[in-house]
C-alpha cells in the first residue's frame, strides 16, 4: 500500500456501521471489502478494525490506498507542467496542440506519455488516469487521479469552466444551450446538434464583447464530445479559428477554447479550486479585437 488516508466521523454518523460510513464517503464495495482483508487493513489509531463495528463522533479512521499499478502507455520525456499535486490528485497544464491520451493519429507526445514518463523519473508505477479529457487543440486544466481509491470522488465532484472566444458579439449576461448532440453520419469527428442526439447542456456567460468577437465563460453540464464547439456553432457563433464547426482564423491556430478552472474533492473532504489564465494565443486574439480589459 501507498499510504493512509483519514476520514472522519461526524456527530450525525454516531452508531453507523464502518461500513456504513466508509460508504457514505464515497469508498465503493469492492475496495472496502478488499483492504478489509489487507494488512494493517482499515484501522482506528493503528488497530485493525472490522466493518461490522459501530463507529462514534471524532474518531478518525484510515483506509490504506491501492497499491501502485502497471500500465501500458509508454514514458516519454517530454515537458509537462504540473500546477497541483497531492496523495490523490495531479493536475496538469496542457498545451494547445497535444493529445490527451494515445491514439491512431496520435501514438506518442501525448500528455499520458509525458505523465507516465514524470512517474518513471520519480521510480513511481502509476498509470495515468485523465478525469477530464480536452480535445488535441484545447488548452488547459487536465485533472488525473493518482490511485484508484481517488478516481471515482473526483470523478464525482469535478466541476470544469472553460474560457472560449466566440465569432460575433453576443449579449452580455448569461445563457444556457440545451441541445441534444449527436454524431455526424459521415463522419467519426463531427458531431451536431440532432433530435437523435444526447441531452446536452452548456451553461455560459459573456463576459465582454467587442471587435467581432465574444469572450465567454463555459460551464459545460454535460461532457459530450465536442459540447461547447457545436453548442456554440449551432446558435450561429462558432468558436474562433475553430475550421471544424466554422472557419479557421489567421491569427489562431487551433480553435479558442481553453480549460480555465477546475474545483474538486479529495478522499477526506479536502476541497481544491484551480485557475489558468488565457493562453498568449487566445489573449493576443482579445487584446487585437479590443477586449483587454476583461484578461
Amino acid at each position: 500500500m501507498e499510504g493512509t488516508v483519514p476520514f472522519c466521523v461526524e456527530p450525525f454518523q454516531e452508531g453507523w456501521t464502518l461500513w456504513d460510513f466508509l460508504k457514505a464517503q464515497g469508498v465503493s464495495s469492492s475496495y472496502i471489502r478488499k483492504v478489509k482483508r489487507a494488512q494493517p487493513g482499515i484501522t482506528l489509531r493503528g488497530e485493525h478494525k472490522n466493518t461490522d463495528e459501530r463507529v462514534h463522533a471524532g474518531e478518525v479512521y484510515e483506509l490504506p490506498l491501492p497499491k501502485a499499478e502497471e500500465t501500458d502507455v509508454a514514458g516519454e520525456d517530454i515537458p509537462a507542467e504540473v500546477v497541483y499535486e497531492s496523495a490523490f490528485a495531479i493536475v496538469f497544464e496542457k498545451p494547445a496542440g497535444m493529445a490527451v491520451h494515445p491514439t491512431l493519429g496520435y501514438p506518442s507526445g501525448t500528455l499520458a506519455n509525458a505523465a507516465v514518463g514524470l512517474f518513471e523519473k520519480r521510480g513511481e508505477k502509476r498509470p495515468f488516469r485523465p478525469i477530464n479529457r480536452l480535445d488535441v487543440g484545447t488548452s488547459g486544466l487536465v485533472l488525473a487521479a493518482k490511485n484508484g481509491l481517488a478516481a471515482p470522488f473526483l470523478g464525482r465532484s469535478a466541476v470544469k469552466e472553460y474560457l472560449a472566444l466566440a465569432t460575433g458579439e453576443l449579449p452580455l449576461g448569461g445563457g444556457c444551450i440545451s441541445a441534444p448532440i449527436d454524431r455526424c453520419p459521415d463522419s467519426i469527428i463531427r458531431r451536431r446538434v440532432s433530435a437523435e442526439g444526447k441531452p446536452s447542456e452548456t451553461r455560459y456567460e459573456v463576459l465582454a464583447a467587442a471587435g467581432g468577437l465574444s469572450l465567454v465563460r463555459c460551464i459545460p453540464v454535460t461532457g459530450r464530445t465536442h459540447q461547447i464547439r457545436v453548442h456554440f456553432a449551432s446558435i450561429g457563433h462558432p468558436l474562433a479559428g475553430d475550421g471544424l464547426y466554422g472557419v479557421p482564423c489567421e491569427q489562431l491556430r487551433r480553435h479558442a477554447l481553453h480549460c480555465s478552472a477546475l474545483q474538486f474533492e479529495e478522499p477526506g473532504g479536502y476541497r481544491a479550486f484551480l485557475r489558468s489564465p488565457l493562453p498568449p494565443d487566445m489573449a493576443n486574439l482579445a487584446r487585437e479585437k479590443g477586449l483587454n480589459d476583461n484578461l
